[in-house]
């Protein structure tokens, strides 16, 4: 079976359907053998019925966090909503003016700047597809593809679970040129639902084919799931995946990746 020892896409308590504090997930990554652990919660409209900026505050901290916690190397980003057929992530048109502690800001930001700021990667995903009903594979491949030129943005995330259509061969291709990531999501092929496990086995076949690298990861939301990535690895080995285009192999060929990636 492939090696696999970062789980790069995770969740703590603050994305309120999840059950476990950073330390849990950094424990039971130690106790499952990672050398590499990644908290992105969610940043999106299904948390909070009010979009205002305290509500995100959570993602202006992260520099308390240590970089290395019972001998996993730990960091920081967010699972960023796709919100239009733009590709836009969640928070690009609330306006922010105050700090936190109600300061007035010097000058006024954007609320999904002011989160990435704090981000060492961001994870653009699909959760409300309620957008794309009736929009052509043009326009939904073309929302895949804006959201992978975000400057924060790292990888794609679920995509052969979020029941989008679009081109594969182009997005993955696209990220194969840009140095960025796709995910193979073990949660997706927890289930066995077929229509997803067809669409997983064919996003994964063509980033082997095209050279794009790949994320494997549990996206966890309950500590007893990190670094649990039986599915994904078992898919992979069936299609004789090359072990060189998995980043989340061990913490070098993440840190390499993410390096390649430029992000900024």
């Amino acid at each position: 079976m492939l090696k696999n020892l970062c789980d790069t896409h995770t969740h703590t308590l603050y994305s309120r359907h999840s059950y476990s504090t950073i330390r849990e997930n950094v424990l039971a990554a130690r106790d499952a053998g990672l050398e590499l652990l990644a908290s992105t919660d969610h940043f999106s409209p299904m948390l909070y019925p009010e979009q205002h900026m305290r509500n995100f505050q959570f993602f202006y901290n992260y520099a308390v966090w240590p970089k290395e916690w019972e001998g996993v190397r730990l960091m920081h980003g967010c699972e960023a909503d796709i919100v239009d057929l733009e590709g836009h992530l969640f928070g690009w048109d609330i306006p922010v003016d105050i700090e936190i502690n109600g300061c007035p800001l010097d000058t006024p930001e954007i609320l999904k700047d002011r989160v990435f700021k704090g981000c060492e990667y961001v994870i653009a995903s699909v959760h409300d597809r309620s957008f794309s009903h009736g929009a052509s594979l043009a326009q939904t491949t073309r929302m895949y593809l804006n959201a992978l030129h975000g400057s924060k943005v790292l990888m794609l995330a679920h995509t052969g679970r979020s029941a989008v259509p679009f081109d594969i061969r182009e997005v993955v291709g696209e990220a194969a040129r840009l140095n960025k990531l796709i995910e193979i999501n073990d949660h997706s092929l927890e289930f066995r639902r077929p229509a997803v496990d067809s669409a997983c086995r064919q996003i994964a076949e063509t980033c082997a084919e095209l050279g794009c690298k790949v994320a494997v990861n549990t996206d966890a939301h309950i500590c007893l799931g990190i670094g649990q990535f039986g599915h994904a690895l078992a898919l992979l080995d069936e299609i004789h995946f090359p072990q060189e285009l998995v980043a989340t192999t061990n913490a070098e060929t993440f840190l390499s990746a993410f390096d390649e990636a430029n992000i900024h």
